[in-house]
């Protein structure tokens, strides 16, 4: 497969699975569990068409070979599971890798069961696949489906699809199923089924988050490509009519233009909303920012240095406006992380890599110095009452 397809963000990859669905004749193959350590969490997706894919499973060494066993997939029209046994330091699938894991693919030809997930991921929706891995013996089989949506939020439980499961293997999988929403994670959760033992994987497909950046100026088109890249929707907002133009910033999935007193007409706010200030303009920034604290954002990017916002905090207590305490706590300035570059992209790679980490709440720091593994593990894995996970 191409470097471009294996690095397509996730906003890209269900797109994808979107054009698949609409051409058939596409292959989805999804990690569905991992034993020991991997490069891609269960919820990692690869869309396989026309002998190429879009999107990546592993860190490439399996990706050419899940392309080849999902022409045998679309050959048979059957959904598999296929396990890569990587713990082997010799010549493992013949790739001759040893990554000290061992992964549960699923590899499915592309229908339309898949189709609300995209729709809901278009209007910014969360969702939670349920697909069964394994169902011998039980009423259910290897491919069975169904869409659950949040009902209003992730607090107040799911709004589950009609679909002819039996309804204690529904009710088992209702608690999991929350947590594993309420922590944006994936996992393949066993259960005791009429007839047998039943794997289903519940896949968190959740939203992606938007980035807003305000301003016009030349470095605001290298901030809004880095974000896209890592699977944020970016919205740009320029406070100057004629520079609201799409050809000026191509990686934005929005350009609009409005007044600094007006942003809030224009854009809507959420906890998944993040906003960086860059007009390099005092006076926008000082009414912008009050704009955007009466916003539900808990990140505030400023763009400038530390003495250039103690001007704009005094400038804004002598029009009356005191920050307070928690106001601050929401305001990063000087935006971005301390990574020592001051290249356009350098330090558009600085701001973009704070904000993931404010998404992901993470206190960054070099992965040497984390304790534990890389990736969170899933809310489930440690369960054994109502189900055993098989995420290690």
């Amino acid at each position: 497969m191409t470097d471009g397809g294996w690095s397509a963000p996730e906003t890209d990859v269900i797109a994808n699975v979107g054009e698949a669905i609409d051409g058939g004749g596409a292959v989805l193959a999804t990690v569905v569990a991992v034993e020991g350590s991997a490069y891609r969490r269960p919820g990692a997706k690869m869309v396989i068409g026309d002998g190429d894919g879009v999107g990546a499973v592993t860190a490439g060494c399996l990706e050419d070979e899940i392309v080849a066993l999902a022409e045998q997939v679309l050959a048979r029209g059957q959904p598999q599971v296929e396990r890569f046994d990587l713990t082997d330091g010799g010549d493992v699938w013949g790739l001759g890798v040893g990554c000290n894991g061992v992964i549960d693919v699923l590899l499915e030809p592309l229908t339309g069961s898949y189709r609300p997930v995209v729709e809901a991921y278009e209007r910014g929706e969360d969702t939670v696949v349920l697909t069964v891995i394994d169902g011998d013996g039980t009423p259910v089989e290897c491919g069975d489906r169904t869409v659950m949506f949040p009902a209003e939020s992730r607090t107040d439980g799911l709004y589950l699809q009609d679909l002819d499961w039996p309804d204690e293997l529904l009710a088992a999988l209702e608690g999991p199923t929350n947590r594993l929403l309420a922590a944006d994670a994936s996992d393949t959760v066993s259960l005791r089924c009429e007839g047998g033992d039943v794997d289903v994987f519940v896949d968190s497909v959740t939203a992606p988050p938007e980035l807003v950046v305000f301003g016009s100026g030349r470095d605001i088109a290298p901030v809004a490509r880095s974000a896209a890249q890592v699977g944020f929707r970016v919205t740009v907002v320029t406070f100057r009519g004629a520079a609201a133009t799409e050809a000026r910033f191509p990686a934005a999935d929005r350009v609009v233009s409005t007044s600094p007193a007006d942003l809030r007409n224009v854009v809507s706010f959420d906890a998944d909303t993040y906003a960086v200030l860059m007009t390099h303009n005092f006076v926008d920034d000082r009414i912008a920012l009050t704009e955007l604290l009466e916003t539900a954002t808990e990140y505030i990017g400023l763009l400038g240095p530390r003495k250039r916002f103690e001007e704009l905090r005094t400038a804004l207590t002598e029009d009356g406006y005191r920050l307070t305490d928690e106001e601050l706590d929401r305001v990063y300035t000087p935006v971005g992380l301390d990574l020592g570059g001051d290249t356009p992209f350098h330090v558009a790679q600085s701001i973009v890599a704070e904000v993931t980490a404010a998404h992901h709440e993470r206190s960054p720091k070099h992965l040497t110095e984390r304790a534990g593994p890389i990736h969170a593990r899933s809310p489930v894995s440690a369960e054994s009452d109502e189900t055993k996970s098989r995420w290690d």
